[in-house]
């Protein structure tokens, strides 16, 4: 299973995958934050991604996707990490730190840290 960063499920959707992204994604299961959804909805309000949510593709891929809650021991973990950025960020970063599931991003920051688990 992997923990998708934002970027990556709208990279995915779009069909604007790198290969290697693509090769992961398409071996390993999907899964988001609780937070991703907020986000993306929130990218495409403000007109920074354009995708249809409301397109019942769309939405019957995203409603498939596990999502990890935002509890107790995120919000924690999301004040202890070894980077400091986007609060959103945080919060998916932490998601694959407590649940020790492999975070895709693109994001060089994250990418940095030695705390939390990467593909």
């Amino acid at each position: 299973m992997l923990n998708l960063d934002t970027h990556i499920l709208v990279f995915a959707l779009q069909g604007q995958l790198r290969p290697r992204e693509r090769a992961l994604l398409e071996v390993e299961e999907w899964s988001l934050s609780a937070i991703v959804p907020w986000e993306l909805s929130k990218l495409v309000q403000l007109g920074r991604v354009d995708l249809d949510l409301d397109d019942r593709q769309v939405a019957r891929t995203l409603n498939a996707i596990h999502l990890w809650p935002i509890d107790f021991a995120v919000g924690r973990m999301s004040t202890r990490l070894d980077f400091q950025g986007d609060p959103a960020d945080e919060l998916i970063a932490a998601t694959s730190v407590v649940h020790d599931v492999p975070l895709l991003t693109r994001d060089r920051v994250i990418r940095r840290s030695a705390m939390v688990p990467l593909a």
